[in-house]
């Protein structure tokens, strides 16, 4: 065998490890971005379920707030269905967007924010929305991991030939919810 014969099969050699390594690499990076989704969408399924007995809570203190209880109940149904990643975002957006309105009626009811029940849903919903702060965080990491690795060159060629595509990063759309809270006295 010549020297070029040896100098062609070592770079098809040094090609074919860097595409099986470029592969795994965006497997694994695609497998973590499903995993933090799983695990955001977990904490997300906690408050889906609090969100009911929250609002039932709510509706024997307040008989005028009807509208406002059903936007949270529509918008938890609709995440609660929601196929894939995209409509999952989509639909905890606007459960987030919802839960304002939903706090702000326990200050206008007194012996609502009195009632042990209430109390008790709350703080597991404070908890819960810690945890899901924290699992926004990590998914967002992640996805920006793995968006990053298959647009830089070289490796964006492996993920155009595998149909490695872009992830969803966790934003707030509506602008209202990025403005801060006004205090008044």
């Amino acid at each position: 065998m010549s020297i070029w014969a040896n100098v062609v099969i070592a770079v098809v050699v040094v090609v074919i490890l860097w595409v099986i390594s470029g592969y795994n690499k965006l497997v694994r990076l695609r497998n973590k971005v499903e995993e933090a989704f799983s695990t955001m969408d977990v904490y997300l399924k906690k408050r889906y379920d609090l969100i009911p007995n929250l609002v039932e809570t709510i509706k024997g203190y307040t008989k005028h707030e009807r509208t406002t209880l059903e936007n949270v109940v529509a918008a938890r149904n609709m995440a609660v269905s929601a196929k894939g990643m995209d409509e999952r975002i989509a639909g905890e957006q606007k459960v987030q967007a919802m839960m304002g309105p939903l706090y702000a009626i326990s200050e206008a009811y007194p012996e609502l924010k009195a009632d042990v029940h209430y109390g008790e849903l709350m703080s597991q919903l404070k908890g819960i929305e810690g945890e899901i702060t924290n699992a926004r965080k990590y998914y967002n990491a992640i996805t920006l991991n793995f968006n990053n690795a298959i647009e830089v060159f070289p490796r964006n060629i492996l993920a155009g030939l595998f149909h490695f595509s872009r992830k969803p990063l966790y934003e707030i759309p509506d602008t209202a919810q990025r403005e801060n809270v006004k205090v008044q006295f």
